[in-house]
């Protein structure tokens, strides 16, 4: 097997797991403790750790960016109302329709973020005499 399909199969897994993990965040991200947001404090963080994750352990950033698409395309699927009229996530109400809004944004700023972020670990340092 070359190393082009081990990439694409790394690929293919990453975005499966991202659309877990939007999934699952995306059932979960209404869940509230009083005002407290939980649900969407514990998918964010969920999420932000998988894309890191990826992009830490695989040092490839179409990884974390398979794993992101994967996190927007679930929350986009689940967010629908399917067929038979009844829709995965409830209605948001006027009390809670910021945290349904808030999660709308999570996923593809949580992509733009951990793919796009600057690769520090080519950086050198510069010496501080400037020479």
């Amino acid at each position: 097997m070359g190393s082009g399909i081990v990439r694409v199969i790394g690929w293919v897994v990453a975005f499966l797991v991202g659309a877990f993990y939007g999934t699952a965040a995306t059932v979960g991200h209404a869940f509230r403790v009083g005002v407290v947001p939980l649900g969407l404090i514990l998918g964010t963080i969920g999420c932000a750790g998988l894309l890191i994750a990826l992009r830490t352990l695989t040092q490839d950033r179409v990884n974390a960016i398979a794993g992101g698409l994967g996190i927007i395309g679930a929350t986009y699927l689940f967010s629908q109302v399917g067929p038979g009229g009844s829709a995965i996530v409830a209605a948001a109400t006027p009390d809670t329709e910021w945290i349904a809004i808030a999660w709308t944004f999570v996923g593809p700023i949580l992509l733009a973020l951990v793919a796009f972020w600057p690769n520090v670990s080519t950086l050198r340092v510069q010496p501080a005499d400037g020479s």
